[in-house]
């Protein structure tokens, strides 16, 4: 018997789509038949616990796989301008959503490298950005190990925070003393991966990595991001250690807009 991430590919693969389309195809119709949302998962304050703003992360809400998880689907979609701009504008929308029912909040998005390379993208980026007093910036994020692979445009694109576009180095793992060791560090935030945080409590060496990181993002004028937080363990080591901020299942899973909305409100933060 397969099993689930099998049938997941083996589906995608077969072009499971309205149209009978191939793989690439239905990949790429995916956005014209509305099947990609953004889900929001909160990023809490360390110190207050309180709500800080929130990373949208792309789900694929497909009429006979269900949700599917971007692992599933990104790759066989490739790094496609539409897809990005996709993202950026319900983000957006959705920001004005947030906005508009309760206050303002500050939210994340993930790009790949490739969306720099094209100057119409950062004008398109721009155009999109809302034109209203409460709206205090984007926060780009991008990998790593993309990032170290084309470090000139990341940081040109960093240097953009006059437009109120900045850029988080997404899941820091091994290439944290690359980065780390730059005179000139544009980038505003840096989330150091799960692999490095998970088990942190009772792990001498990762909590090693993780002081190292934060005591380097604190020189350069970076904030830090404890990515996979899932136990009152690691949290209590993850305040301790210097963490700015928290993200992970402790607090909430990805969810979709409306129950996003229904779950935040004014205080702590809630652990779910």
């Amino acid at each position: 018997m397969s099993s689930e991430p099998q049938q997941v590919s083996a589906a995608l693969a077969s072009g499971v789509n309205p149209g009978g389309a191939g793989a690439a195809e239905g990949m790429a119709g995916a956005l014209d038949a509305g099947w990609l949302e953004l889900w929001y998962q909160p990023k809490i304050g360390s110190r207050t616990l309180d709500l800080q703003g929130a990373e949208a992360l792309i789900r694929m809400c497909h009429p006979q796989l269900g949700i599917v998880q971007p692992a599933r689907f990104i790759p066989r979609m490739g790094a496609r301008p539409a897809l990005s701009q996709f993202v950026i504008a319900r983000a957006l929308a959705d920001w004005r959503y947030f906005l508009a029912e309760q206050s303002p909040l500050d939210l994340s998005i993930n790009l790949p490298i490739s969306f720099f390379d094209d100057p119409k993208s950062f004008d398109y980026l721009c155009r999109q950005l809302p034109d209203d007093p409460a709206f205090e910036g984007l926060i780009l994020e991008v990998d790593g190990s993309e990032i170290t692979r084309d470090l000139s445009a990341a940081r040109d694109f960093a240097r953009q925070r006059l437009r109120k576009i900045a850029i988080s180095v997404d899941r820091l793992g091994g290439e944290w003393t690359t980065l780390l060791q730059l005179r000139d560090f544009p980038f505003v935030e840096i989330k150091v991966e799960p692999e490095l945080v998970v088990g942190c409590a009772h792990d001498r060496a990762k909590r090693k990595l993780c002081r190292h990181a934060i005591d380097a993002a604190n020189q350069l004028g970076a904030r830090t991001v404890a990515v996979g937080v899932e136990s009152y363990a690691d949290l209590c080591t993850a305040r301790e250690l210097g963490f700015d901020l928290i993200q992970g299942f402790l607090f909430a899973k990805p969810m979709g807009v409306q129950a996003f909305m229904r779950a935040i409100g004014p205080g702590p933060a809630t652990v779910v």
